[in-house]
């Protein structure tokens, strides 16, 4: 990926003759496509001085920050632009739904239920941070939060399960005991106040 600082990247953006270029707001941690919108060269720049997303509305011909009204505020982690400099990707820490309508994501109707792999984390842990903030009676996941010690345990138990699956079991049974560790590591690291992407950034920083 070629880094550049923010304001050389704004010059690279080709607005057209409304003075306006596409913005896709993307999901930092689990890459889900959020909304789809339009900056002026106005909310750009606020976008990148503020750490906030802001967007021009077509609608009501005017500049407005995102979450200015519900709260539901979008926290700006990275911008990107594409190799035309027609359009914008925001990837950012979302402070609420991004959808007027009170979903998630503005793509919440679909022809099929087919989730990526970053969604489907993504709402796993989002459902872990929930147990972990109410405790609710019976939660086998508010269990091991209350027990680091259990889930320290269990997570060796999966891991020693995953590779007597992968030497002597059939794939499926290697799928399912994976997706059985990698359940309760989120768990571990929600216990210790992480979340998966502290992993990702050491697995990243690796990469360079």
């Amino acid at each position: 990926m070629e880094i550049i600082e923010t304001a050389q990247l704004g010059r690279l953006l080709r607005y057209d003759q409304s003075g306006l270029v596409t913005c896709v707001v993307q999901d930092r941690s689990s890459g889900e496509v959020l909304m789809v919108a339009h900056m002026n060269e106005q909310a750009f720049s606020l976008t990148a001085e503020t750490g906030e997303l802001h967007l021009y509305s077509r609608s009501r011909q005017r500049l407005w920050k995102k979450g200015e009204t519900s709260g539901n505020v979008q926290v700006v982690r990275a911008i990107r632009v594409d190799c035309d400099g027609d359009a914008v990707l925001v990837l950012v820490d979302p402070q609420g739904p991004a959808c007027h309508t009170g979903n998630r994501s503005c793509f919440f109707r679909a022809d099929r239920p087919l989730r990526t792999d970053g969604e489907v984390l993504g709402e796993l842990e989002r459902t872990i941070a929930s147990r972990d903030q109410l405790r609710p009676d019976g939660s086998y996941t508010a269990k091991l939060l209350e027990d680091p010690h259990l889930a320290r345990a269990k997570v060796s138990e999966e891991a020693a399960e995953v590779v007597e699956a992968a030497a002597s079991e059939t794939d499926q049974r290697l799928a399912e005991e994976t997706a059985d560790l990698l359940y309760h590591l989120l768990v571990l690291l929600r216990s210790r106040g992480l979340a998966l992407d502290a992993a990702c950034g050491v697995l990243d920083g690796r990469r360079r």
